[in-house]
């Protein structure tokens, strides 16, 4: 099963590209976990939170998706309250 970006109606241009962007990371891994979690989250979160995200959007993908499935330790500066509602939305 696949899923899919949802639509961008509604969303202000800073979430529109934050949805797009966490849809084509490059990584497809990465593409979903991100992509899914934006679908879910990107229209509700706080000016706060998409700053952070926007931070996040600047981590490579094979350091991140290890952080997130579980296989490396989330740097202290990173194990934040989004990424670990990011990490519990995907391997909850």
């Amino acid at each position: 099963m696949t899923a899919a970006m949802r639509t961008s109606d509604g969303l202000d241009d800073r979430r529109k590209r934050l949805l797009f962007r966490s849809w084509h990371r490059g990584m497809k891994e990465m593409d979903l976990i991100l992509g899914r979690f934006a679908n879910e989250s990107i229209q509700t979160m706080s000016e706060e939170e998409l700053a952070e995200y926007e931070m996040l959007m600047q981590v490579p993908d094979p350091d991140m998706y290890k952080w997130l499935s579980g296989t490396a330790a989330v740097p202290p500066n990173w194990d934040t309250a989004l990424v670990r509602r990011i990490r519990d939305f995907q391997f909850g």
